[in-house]
């Protein structure tokens, strides 16, 4: 799951672990770029950027409607891919487009099977259960306005996810998420940073910047049900990490770990 804006001219530290956890000079992968508004250019950008990184193949998987999404010639791209990457843009255009159509299926079986599932941007926010797509980011959190929450694709439960995170001052909207549902974590995202989330429900940082991570499991109080959805948003007791590059977190013990600790963790994921 990346933030958003990741580097795709320089040393490309994120794309180029996409290629590697999707095989490396074995990968096939394919591009989804439903969420995006320019979708040809967006597919072409990351098919050329992934072939230079050592993608065996790189194809390309426009979508313009929900009767595309429901060819079964459109989901049998899917069918022998090492990797699958969402561009960015509109998260809603997603869900609306592929929810319960056989793309959807095929990508969950893909997910299922052990497949990489990448996304940057709106395709990061589209992995969890219920995702963010929207809110106001340049005043206090109020209960109101601050997030406006939708279904997302299901791929991972129980987190909320939010990107170009430090860079768009999106701290309020995660918090007003997070406590309507105090038991689902939330991850802010920055820029050019990703979190590579292991089977084993452990995650590490990569990228050059942070992921922050809001766990709201021990709030003592909140006005997020009072009737007066003007007034500023009131939490207490919330619990936020900041991890850097090589920095973990275990999604189910809801801790963070050093980087030391991490490697042990991936590997023990692994085996």
């Amino acid at each position: 799951m990346i933030g958003g804006a990741e580097d795709r001219t320089g040393e490309c530290v994120i794309l180029r672990e996409v290629v590697r956890l999707s095989g490396g000079r074995d990968a096939a992968i394919v591009v989804v770029t439903a969420a995006s508004e320019d979708q040809e250019a967006a597919g072409e950008t990351y098919q050329r950027v992934l072939l230079k990184l050592g993608a065996k193949s790189v194809s390309i998987l426009n979508l313009t409607s929900r009767t595309q999404a429901q060819r079964p010639e459109e989901a049998s791209v899917l069918e022998h891919a090492t990797g699958v990457f969402m561009t960015g843009g509109d998260q809603l255009r997603i869900t609306a487009m592929l929810g319960g159509t056989p793309v959807y299926r095929a990508i969950q079986e893909r997910y299922e099977e052990g497949v990489v599932i990448c996304g940057t941007s709106a395709g990061a926010s589209v992995m969890s259960g219920a995702m963010i797509v929207g809110g106001r980011e340049d005043e206090a959190p109020t209960k109101e306005r601050s997030v406006r929450m939708a279904p997302g694709l299901g791929l991972v439960e129980e987190v909320v996810i939010d990107q170009h995170f430090a860079q768009r001052g999106r701290i309020g909207r995660l918090l007003s998420a997070v406590a309507q549902n105090p038991y689902v974590l939330g991850l802010g995202i920055d820029e050019d940073t990703a979190v590579i989330l292991e089977a084993n429900g452990v995650f590490r940082v990569t990228g050059n910047n942070s992921v922050t991570v809001v766990d709201g499991t021990g709030i003592t109080h909140s006005n997020v049900t009072e009737s007066d959805f003007s007034k500023i948003l009131a939490l207490t007791d919330v619990v936020i990490h900041v991890l850097p590059r090589n920095y973990g977190f275990d999604l189910a013990a809801r801790r963070p770990a050093l980087p030391a600790e991490v490697s042990g963790w991936i590997q023990k994921g692994s085996e």
